[in-house]
């Protein structure tokens, strides 16, 4: 589809869609560049007010995955016309309180009228032209570090259902809540060389990308990637979102496995996510560095040459 979109030379854009990169970048100055990007999203949870700060959030992480700092946000809003407008303003506030943590100011938005609710935001970051972190620069011999557990869609997808526990539903919601902004800032004191953050496409659809753009393969260790609680147990009871088979429908072909792995595992490497940790391939000697700084992180691989297909599970 995009192959069909004209796309006009300018020698300010950085970093457009062609590498299916985070964000996109546009140089004003050699000192100064804007990163940009637009993310909304249906509710995955009950409360409107965290709903809106997961909004944000998941937001926001496009810009830290390049390496920028997000300064300002115009909200999106699709609210039913006959809506509870308390709940909307929860929604917002929400929104508001994860934008201000991130200091980040929301200066206006646009609102339609639809009976499905959707709420995110349009962010502007800024970053020096010179350290833009994007999803191309991996090269074999580099560690593999994911900074957040997945499992969120499966647990979302369990709560719709009414069989997740409160204690998981707990636990991925402080991890969709928890910004990107400590494991970008770590991430460019330990010399970063390519990032993307896990969202929608699930792990293995983000690593594809990154390992395509890079012109490389990832070795993914499955037994080392963080699961957060209750996730693998849902998994196994089926309790699986539409978009994490729309995930391996498109990104399976791209996967050698050693072995077959049990079916509920290999369904949370394609699960979705929603304001997920950002994947980072990093030189090997500063691996444990970005480990002891970022709480929760794991190594969970290494980058290869490029072989025939883009991910090796081992």
């Amino acid at each position: 589809m995009l192959s069909r979109v004209p796309c006009v030379a300018n020698e300010n854009v950085l970093v457009g869609f062609e590498t299916a990169d985070d964000a996109g970048v546009y140089k004003l100055t050699p000192e100064c560049a804007l990163v940009e990007t637009v993310d909304f999203f249906t509710p995955i949870v009950d409360d409107a007010r965290t709903f809106g700060a997961i909004a944000a959030a998941n937001a926001l992480s496009d810009v830290y995955a390049m390496g920028g700092r997000p300064v300002c946000s115009l909200a999106i809003v699709a609210y039913p016309g006959e809506g509870d407008l308390d709940d909307l303003v929860e929604i917002l506030q929400g929104g508001a309180e994860k934008m201000l943590e991130a200091g980040c100011a929301v200066i206006g938005g646009h609102s339609v009228a639809d009976d499905e609710i959707k709420f995110g935001y349009a962010v502007t970051g800024v970053i020096d032209p010179g350290r833009v972190v994007r999803n191309s620069g991996a090269r074999p011999g580099d560690a593999l570090v994911l900074t957040k557990r997945i499992g969120t869609g499966v647990i979302s997808t369990a709560l719709k259902r009414g069989i997740a526990e409160a204690g998981d539903v707990e636990a991925s919601i402080r991890s969709m809540l928890a910004l990107n902004r400590e494991a970008a800032e770590a991430m460019l004191a330990c010399g970063v060389h390519a990032c993307t953050d896990v969202t929608g496409f699930g792990l293995i659809g983000h690593g594809r990308e990154l390992a395509l753009a890079s012109g490389v393969t990832l070795a993914i260790e499955v037994a080392q990637v963080g699961l957060l609680p209750g996730a693998l147990n849902y998994a196994r009871r089926g309790a699986v979102p539409g978009g994490l088979k729309n995930n391996r429908e498109f990104a399976s072909c791209a996967v050698e496995a050693i072995r077959t792995l049990p079916a509920e595992l290999d369904d949370l490497l394609y699960d979705p996510q929603t304001s997920g940790g950002l994947l980072i391939a990093l030189p090997e000697s500063a691996a444990e560095a970005l480990l002891a700084r970022v709480a929760g992180a794991c190594r969970i691989g290494r980058v290869l040459e490029r072989a025939e297909k883009l991910i090796r599970i081992l």
